[in-house]
Order: C-alpha cells, then sequence, then structure tokens
C-alpha cells in the first residue's frame, strides 16, 4: 500500500469536504431525522459525496453513514474499505457550537490502518497512517493552506505538522468525555478513577476530537459506555494506535475490529499507555 499517496488524497478529501460543510452550516439549514430520529443536514450528504467522488480513484469500496445500506454478504468479501463518517457530530452542527469533524479510515483486514478527522470550524488536522506515524496540524498553521490544499504535498504537511504524542509535564489524570452522550456508567467510571488517581479532571468536547485529545496526550482517556457506529471510530482508532494509544473494545478486552456484521460498536475505552 502506498500509505504517503492515500493518506494525501484523504486529508485533501477531508478538508474539501469540510468547506462544503460550512457552506451549509454558514446558511440556515434544515434538519431531517433519519429512522433512529438522529439528524441528518445537506451538509452531510454534500459532504459524503465529495469524499466518495474523491478517493474513487483507489477503487476501494466505502462504508459511510450517509451511503446505502450495504448487505454483510457483499461487505464481507471486502479485505479494504474506506470507512467514512462525513459530518461525526451533527448534533453539535445543529446546535452550532462547532464540535463537529468530518472522519476519514481505511480499513485493511478489519484493522484500521489510516484515519484523518478534520475539524471544520475550528481547523484543527488529525492524521495518521501506518508507516508515517500520527500528527495534529494546529489551526494557526492550517488555515493559510486550507484554501490550496490541493496544491499542497504531504511532505509540505509534515513540515508544519506536530508527531504525536505530544508530550506534557502535567501529573493531573484527566477524562475526557462527551458533551452530549454522558451516561450514567461514564459517571461510574469517573469516581473508580478518583480512587487510583490524585487529580482527576473531566474535559468535555464533541465527535471524535475527544479520541484525539487522548492521541495528542491533552488527556488520558476516553471512555464511551453508550452506543456508537465503526464510522465514530474508525479514524480515531487509527490515530491513537500511531500515536502509541489504544481503543479497547469493553467486551473483548482487544482492540475495535472493524467491517463486523453489526456495525454498532460494543462499549469502549481509549486510553494512553
Amino acid at each position: 500500500m502506498d500509505y504517503q499517496k492515500l493518506l494525501h488524497h484523504t486529508i485533501i478529501a477531508a478538508v474539501l469536504a469540510g468547506n462544503d460543510i460550512l457552506e451549509v452550516y454558514n446558511t440556515d439549514f434544515n434538519v431531517e431525522y433519519k429512522e433512529d430520529k438522529s439528524p441528518l443536514t445537506l451538509a452531510d450528504k454534500k459532504a459524503s459525496d465529495k469524499i466518495i467522488h474523491e478517493l474513487q480513484r483507489f477503487e476501494i469500496p466505502v462504508l459511510s453513514e450517509e451511503g446505502e445500506e450495504i448487505p454483510f454478504e457483499v461487505r464481507r468479501q471486502w479485505r479494504k474499505l474506506w470507512i467514512v463518517d462525513p459530518l461525526d457530530g451533527t448534533k453539535e452542527f445543529v446546535k452550532r457550537n462547532g464540535e463537529f469533524t468530518v472522519n476519514i479510515a481505511l480499513v485493511e483486514d478489519h484493522v484500521p490502518t489510516l484515519g484523518v478527522i478534520y475539524s471544520p470550524v475550528f481547523k484543527d488536522l488529525y492524521f495518521a497512517s501506518k508507516t508515517i506515524g500520527a500528527y495534529k496540524i494546529d489551526r494557526h498553521d492550517f488555515i493559510s493552506l486550507i484554501e490550496n490544499i490541493d496544491q499542497i504535498s504531504l511532505d509540505e504537511l509534515l513540515v508544519v505538522a506536530t508527531k504525536l504524542p505530544v508530550i506534557t509535564d502535567r501529573t493531573n489524570y484527566v477524562v475526557v468525555a462527551s458533551r452530549s452522550h454522558m451516561s450514567t456508567e461514564t459517571h461510574q467510571h469517573i469516581e473508580a478513577l478518583k480512587l487510583n488517581h490524585t487529580q482527576v479532571d473531566i474535559a468535555t468536547t464533541g465527535s471524535s476530537i475527544k479520541m484525539c485529545w487522548v492521541a495528542e496526550g491533552i488527556a488520558d482517556e476516553y471512555p464511551r459506555f453508550g452506543p456508537t457506529m465503526e464510522w465514530d471510530t474508525a479514524a480515531g482508532q487509527a490515530i491513537l494506535q500511531e500515536a502509541n494509544c489504544r481503543l479497547i473494545d469493553h467486551e473483548t478486552g482487544q482492540p475495535m475490529l472493524y467491517n463486523r456484521e453489526n456495525l454498532l460498536n460494543n462499549w469502549f475505552i481509549a486510553k494512553r499507555d
């Protein structure tokens, strides 16, 4: 696999999709609701179409939250696939708090090997792949590159990127939690952590940025004791793994696997080693 080429074009796809999302975000958009009552906007649809268009050159099938339901009998034949959430954090999008992301992952033999997470409002870009590692480009360095993203090489992006994790000298134990999905079990888990750590602090944010904060070193773990789907976690897991972190399936005790028959994830904990 040419991970440099794959990663470069995945970054471009995520940023272009983010631009399409912002076009909708800055209007008086309409909200639809899917069968599970979760919100859906024109931004989800436009971003999904842009990502699929940009990645079709690789002739790798796509599993997307906004795509058609693909039978497992078909998917089980796929050794490689893209897993895409074109707008992770639609509730945050609807609230207009900016805490949503574009998530794109490459999965090979059930394991995420490449991931890109981009925040269209805050302009932070996280990306990782096998053979290359995990990186972040901070908004202050990235904002000037966005307009010409399709003309900038991966090497040029790496020049302004910071390798993850970032080593810090803090002594407190930081748990990052969802702004919209804090369950009773998560509260109980955090209380248990307080028995083993002198100081436990809680940070909150939306979407997949929670996993990125663990990979970056801002937080030590992200427990999610509630429902998520494969497209919610695949890109984040790829970034975590390349930053020497883990995303552990709470039921199996092993790293989460993907392209399963049931796309609903078990509970999990993302944490630093």
